[in-house]
This record gives C-alpha cells, sequence and structure tokens, in this order.
C-alpha cells in the first residue's frame, strides 16, 4: 500500500480513469444538496453527461484498486474500513488496494465530516453498491470474452473465472471492455455469512506508512516558496490588540513579514500578530521578541470556581425542556422515597497528539489549503463564503491526522491561514504549538446535573435531570435564541429507558460565558453519561436492587438487544458472582446508533488509594467491519475517558486557561491503564458508531465501582484515584 501523493486530485483521477478507457471507474452522482439516492456511473459515462462524479472505486489495467476515501483518517481507521466494505463485494484482496483522500465538497460527495461516528453507518450501502457493481461489470466483461453465460463466470482474489474450464482474466485484462458497460444498481449484495473481508481483524492499510515514515501529515505538506508562520494570539478569549511593538521580532533571523490577523471563533473573532519566517525554528523565536499590549475590556474575567458556581445558581432556573412525558415535578414532591443529588464535569482541552497546522494558498483564481482536517466539505463552504469566492474555486486536501476529537472539524485555523495567505501573497503553513492548541479552546463544556427521582414499588416511578452547561448552539450568532434548548440533553441515556419510566423531564440552562466550546469526543455524551449512569446506581441501591438488574427492570422485555448486552456483560464479567468484599462498578450508554456496557473492576491500593484492576466492554455496533479496528477504538475511548475523570481539566483564571502543556495537562500514562477486554455483540443491527461510544459509560462505572469497594460517591470530575480511602 502506497500513501497518497500530494498532488492526487479529483480531477486528475476523473483524467486517468475515465478519458483514457485505460481503467474500470464506477462511482456516483450525488443529486442537490445530497438529497436522494445516489446513481452509479462510470468515469466515462460522467464526463458525457456532464455530472461530478464521486469516485469510489477505480481498477487499472495492472489490476490494481483505487478507493476514494471521502472521509478523514485520524486513527479511527476510516482508511481501513471503507477499503474493506468495497473490497468485499469487489472480491479483490487487500495488498490490491490503495487509499486517495478525496478533497472537499459536500454536493459532490455527500456529507464528509468526520464525526458522529458516522462514516461506516453513512455510507456502507453505497460502499457495497459500488464494489458489487463494478464486480458484475467486470464479470460480464469476461464472459463476453469467452462467449460464455454471466453465470458460468465468477469473481475472485481479483480475477474472474470460468468455473466449467478454469479459464481467468485479471481484473487489468479486463476494465477497458468492462468500462464501456453501463453499471446496474440492483445487483444483489452477499449475506454476511458469506464474507471474506468484511468482519475480519485484518491489518489496516495506514499502518505501514505510519511506521516508515512516509506517510503525509498537515505539518509535512511542502509548496514552492512557502514559508512559515506562528501567531501570538490574545489569552484571554476575545481580546483585541491594543498596541504591537514588533521591531525585535522583524530583526530576528529569517523573518520576513509580522501582520496582525483575525481568525473567526464561531461568531465572534480572536486576534493576533502572525510572525512569518523562512522556518518554523525562526518564527517561534521571533514570536518571543514581540511586544504586544491586549485590549481586554469588557471580557468576562472568569475563574474556573466562578463558573461552577453559575453553573450550580443555574440549576434553580426552570430550564428549557428538550423531552418530557407526564408531570415528574408533581410525582417527585409528593414522594415518600427520592433521591436529588448534583453531578460535576470539567471542561476539557482535545490535546490532540498532533496539534493543529494547516498550509494555505491565495491567489486571485483559487484558495487551496492542505492539512489536518475533519470537515473537508465544510471548510471549503466556509471559506467560500468569507473569501466571497465560488466553491468550486475553493480546493480542500486532506491529509492524515493525528487525532482530532472534533477540534479540527472547526472552521477558524484554516481560516487564518488563508488570511496570512493572502496578506503576503504567497503560500504559508501556519503551525499551532501545544500551548497554542491547549490554551486558545475551544474546549469541552463543563457541565452541572441537577438529578431527581423518586421510587415505588422498587422502580423509578418519575425522574427529572437538568444540565447547566454552555449550549455549543449559541455560539454561531451575534445574537442567539437563548429560548431554544440543547438538543444533546438525552444524548447518552438508553431509549429503553424512556419506556419504562411513567414521568420524566429533561431540561438545559444554558449558562453564559465567553468561553468558546465545542464538540470533544462523544460530545455530550461524555459528560451526560456520568450523571445518567451514576444517578441509576444511586437509585438502584436506594430501591434495594442489585444494579444490573434494577437496569433490566428499567428496559422493556421486547427490547431484546439491550437484554441481550446486559447478559453478556454479566456473563463476559462474572457480575453475578463478584465478590463482596470487591469493587464493581457498571454502567450503559446509548449514542450514535450503538449501545456500550462497561463493568469496571477495582481494588484497594497497597500504597495507598484505589487502583483499576480491569475494564469489561461489550460493544453492540450492529453490522461492523473489523473486530480489531473496535477493540482499538474500545481502547483508547477509555483510556481517554479515564484522563477526563481522573487525570486532567482545563481550569480557568481571570478568563485564561491554566493549563498549557502535558506538565499539567497530564495524560494517563500504560502505568495508569488497566487491563480492557472487549466483547463484539453479533446481531443483524444497522451498523452504529464506534470511535465515540464506548468513552461515556467508563466515568460512571468507574466511580460506581469506587462506591461499592469505598461506600464514597463520586459526583465530581476530575478526582484523584490515590487519595480515595
Amino acid at each position: 500500500m502506497q500513501n497518497p501523493p500530494n498532488k492526487f486530485s479529483r480531477r486528475n483521477f476523473i483524467r486517468m480513469s475515465g478519458l483514457t478507457g485505460a481503467s474500470l471507474t464506477v462511482g456516483f452522482f450525488m443529486p442537490a444538496a445530497a438529497k436522494g439516492i445516489p446513481e452509479l456511473f462510470t468515469a466515462g459515462d460522467a464526463i458525457e453527461q456532464g455530472v461530478e462524479l464521486s469516485a469510489w472505486v477505480s481498477i487499472d489495467k495492472n489490476g490494481l484498486v483505487t478507493i476514494m476515501s471521502h472521509r478523514a483518517e485520524m486513527g479511527q481507521g476510516a482508511y481501513q474500513a471503507i477499503p474493506q466494505i468495497v473490497a468485499e463485494e469487489l472480491e479483490v484482496e487487500l495488498d490490491k488496494v490503495k487509499v486517495a483522500f478525496a478533497p472537499g465538497h459536500q454536493t459532490k460527495w455527500g456529507s464528509q465530516i468526520t464525526g458522529g461516528s458516522s462514516t461506516v453507518r453513512g455510507g456502507f450501502k453505497n460502499m457495497l453498491r459500488a464494489g458489487a457493481a463494478a464486480r458484475q461489470m467486470l464479470v460480464i466483461a469476461a464472459a463476453a470474452k469467452w462467449n460464455t453465460a454471466f453465470d458460468e463466470c465468477y469473481a475472485e482474489k481479483g480475477f474472474v473465472i470460468h468455473r466449467p474450464t478454469g479459464r481467468k482474466f485479471g481484473y487489468g485484462e479486463l476494465v477497458e471492455n468492462a468500462a464501456k458497460l453501463k453499471p446496474q444498481t440492483g445487483v444483489k449484495l452477499k449475506e454476511r455469512k458469506d464474507y471474506k473481508i468484511i468482519g475480519k481483524p485484518l491489518p489496516r492499510l495506514d499502518t505501514p506508512a505510519k511506521l516508515n515514515g512516509t506517510a503525509v501529515f498537515g505539518i509535512d505538506h511542502r509548496l514552492p516558496g512557502l514559508v512559515y508562520a506562528v501567531v501570538e494570539r490574545c489569552p484571554t478569549f476575545h481580546g483585541k490588540i491594543k498596541s504591537v511593538d514588533d521591531k525585535a521580532a522583524r530583526a530576528s533571523a529569517g523573518v520576513k513579514d509580522v501582520i496582525r490577523v483575525q481568525m473567526p471563533v464561531f461568531a465572534g473573532t480572536r486576534e493576533g500578530v502572525a510572525v512569518i519566517a523562512d522556518n518554523v525554528w525562526n518564527a517561534l523565536k521571533a514570536r518571543k521578541l514581540l511586544k504586544v499590549e491586549w485590549d481586554e475590556t469588557g471580557i468576562d474575567p472568569v475563574d474556573t470556581e466562578q463558573l461552577y458556581d453559575r453553573m450550580r445558581k443555574d440549576l434553580a432556573k426552570p430550564g428549557l425542556t428538550q423531552r418530557q412525558l407526564g408531570d415528574s415535578e408533581r410525582v417527585i414532591g409528593k414522594a415518600e422515597k427520592k433521591v436529588e443529588v448534583v453531578y460535576e464535569t470539567p471542561y476539557e482541552s482535545h490535546s490532540a497528539m498532533e496539534p493543529l497546522n494547516c498550509t494555505a494558498h491565495y491567489t486571485d483564481e483559487k484558495i487551496e489549503v492542505w492539512g489536518p482536517i475533519q470537515g473537508p466539505d465544510w471548510i471549503q463552504t466556509d471559506l467560500a463564503d468569507r473569501f466571497k469566492i465560488p466553491a468550486d474555486k475553493v480546493i480542500v486536501n486532506m491529509t492524515f491526522l493525528g487525532g482530532g476529537f472534533g477540534r479540527k472539524a472547526f472552521t477558524d485555523y484554516t481560516t487564518e491561514a488563508v488570511t496570512i495567505s493572502k496578506a503576503i501573497k504567497a503560500p504559508v503553513q501556519v503551525v499551532w504549538t501545544r500551548e497554542d492548541d491547549m490554551t486558545q479552546g475551544p474546549f469541552r463544556p463543563g457541565a452541572v446535573y441537577g438529578c431527581q427521582a423518586s421510587i415505588a414499588n422498587g422502580r423509578v416511578n418519575a425522574m427529572q435531570i437538568k444540565m447547566a452547561a454552555q449550549n455549543m448552539d449559541h455560539q454561531w450568532a451575534p445574537i442567539p435564541d437563548k429560548g431554544e434548548y440543547n438538543r444533546s440533553t438525552t444524548e447518552g441515556f438508553p431509549e429503553a429507558y424512556f419506556d419504562m419510566i411513567p414521568h420524566y423531564r429533561f431540561a438545559d440552562i444554558p449558562t453564559e460565558a465567553a468561553i468558546p466550546v465545542m464538540w470533544w469526543r462523544s460530545v455530550y455524551s461524555s459528560t451526560n453519561a456520568f450523571a445518567f449512569e451514576s444517578f441509576w446506581d444511586e437509585l438502584a441501591i436506594a430501591a434495594g436492587k442489585d444494579p444490573l438488574e434494577f437496569r433490566k427492570m428499567h428496559i422493556p422485555g421486547d427490547k431484546e438487544r439491550y437484554h441481550a448486552l446486559l447478559n453478556k456483560l454479566d456473563e463476559v464479567s462474572g457480575w453475578s458472582k463478584r465478590g463482596k468484599n470487591e469493587g464493581w462498578g457498571l454502567a450503559i450508554a446509548e449514542c450514535f446508533a450503538s449501545i456500550v456496557g462497561e463493568v469496571v473492576k477495582v481494588s484497594k491500593n497497597p500504597s495507598g488509594g484505589v487502583k483499576i484492576d480491569k475494564v469489561y466492554t461489550v460493544m453492540d455496533c450492529g453490522w461492523y467491519v473489523n473486530p480489531d479496528i473496535i477493540r482499538q477504538q474500545v481502547e483508547g475511548s477509555i483510556i481517554m475517558g479515564l484522563g477526563a475523570a481522573a487525570v486532567h481539566a482545563t481550569n480557568f483564571k481571570a478568563g485564561r486557561a491554566v493549563e498549557t502543556n502535558f506538565h499539567q495537562y497530564r495524560m494517563p500514562r500504560i502505568s495508569d491503564t488497566p487491563e480492557i477486554e472487549v466483547h463484539i455483540m453479533e446481531n443483524e443491527e444497522k451498523p452504529g458508531g464506534v470511535g465515540e461510544p464506548s468513552l461515556p459509560p467508563f466515568a460512571p462505572a468507574l466511580c460506581n465501582a469506587i462506591f461499592d469497594l469505598t461506600g464514597t460517591r463520586v459526583r465530581k470530575l476530575p478526582f484523584d484515584l490515590k487519595k480515595l480511602g
């Protein structure tokens, strides 16, 4: 497998494959605004009819298969999953496959945002159809060459074979004839029992390039005449430049220019001073010589404790209702047995291992950017709008991402790079330091949850949960609709629970703060589930019930998927056989069309505090592609969840982020990481997400286990495992 060349564009791809007739290229035409069912075309037909082709698969005369990936690869496995899906129906081995990243364009490719764990669940059917259509065309071409019946031929491992005689053609020998055929949309797809590639733990295609150093990340991209920039930004969010003394910086070695720059942050702007130099090191040295005075007039100089006091007070407000049934307030108010508690979760930095960076080249004819971009279609639309240029003149090229977690789907860092390129009339690579990346945000919003419920006859008969937190959606407009509820207030809450609670209300209070917040791995589920599943545990204890059985009691009997998952979790963890003096906790969460259950086992640490012995995870993501990728994502999610629960947080002082690098924002080490055992449910459900759903249940399962062992109920994150008795 070779890493895609830097200059591999969709236009060159179609020219090579369709116009020359030397390849078979099958892809989709996406209807306007990406609505409706996409039509299958060959590249030649697409050019004749004047439509833009979303090329999923192309086979050349050597039998080499190129698959266009419309989604980013940031470690989550899209670079493997998409080829594995297509190759299954195409009947080709993965060592004959290479992958090229599609440039950004939503109306041609459909949604390209790599978020919401949506790559497989959003596109698997089209990928299967493309592979199957290409395979059928090759078989038809072979049958015609042999002058034999279609059903006497079959495809296998990149060959079409004549069953009666054993004669065979390699795919490369057939592409010229196959390219003249029309792809058929009604090709019968395989049943799962017949899969040879899907469902198998095949090695990842991106691993060799990442090991040998040939993988191209954003910071690796080079252009003729490229210069480098770093930006000194206001440490207080939305601060303005009052004055700049840049004499020393301009005199520093290698410096080419120093300019002021504005970067959009939602509906506001963030100002900075960009130092442009012949290399990054010279730019960094010169930036230290800048003397910038900032105007922070009117900016809320909030501290962390002030933020949480604000959120706690907000819980006294009525809130904006997202979902309700019955009259929970009346029932809880009259109840003899009720539980009322408050949970708190922290702000978090994304802290991907690769800090932000972007290479941009603005000219009078077009804008082109390269980088670790999580949403290329969003970036294309945003740049076209901001710079008043047709979208077709904005080319957004994805590289590999060294992690993203939602941060690299934002539009600020790409706009900033294009702005600098336009100002200096040259291609530029803007590099963020770790400190820039960690302190400028946007951050995962902290939250405070007020939870109330009443119990009757051993069951929950009413529940009311209010979330006080910043609403991400309110930042996009200068004057947002403050009456709009947070659409993610119930995110992470298992849907089946709603069927068994007669009275409930979920509401939010949008806390006001100037701190920019945005998506973080699993979005609001990462904080919601801590409150939801910790609360369920407290309710089970109050009702005198086993926590696992209590959850099953609140899932309808006909919801077999949930019961199967909980039964599996019981089986693999030994929950029902656990010892009385051991610490066991469990939690389940549902998000991005997947359900995940986790059991955490803890024990007393001989050196003090509590240690995590083992985590058992059962993932139900329905139809899936590669079990190894699922295990990798579950393990990564749990470690990230451990960090957010018991290792790090972002704090604020006078409106500025306190943690600037990993010496303060510590990451979990190998020594902190418990044994993780992953089990995947086998069923006929539609595919769900994999990259995010395993993170939300970890924190509540851990804290429930700590309570089971110590009797101490953890209701505020993060906490220190070493200080728990």
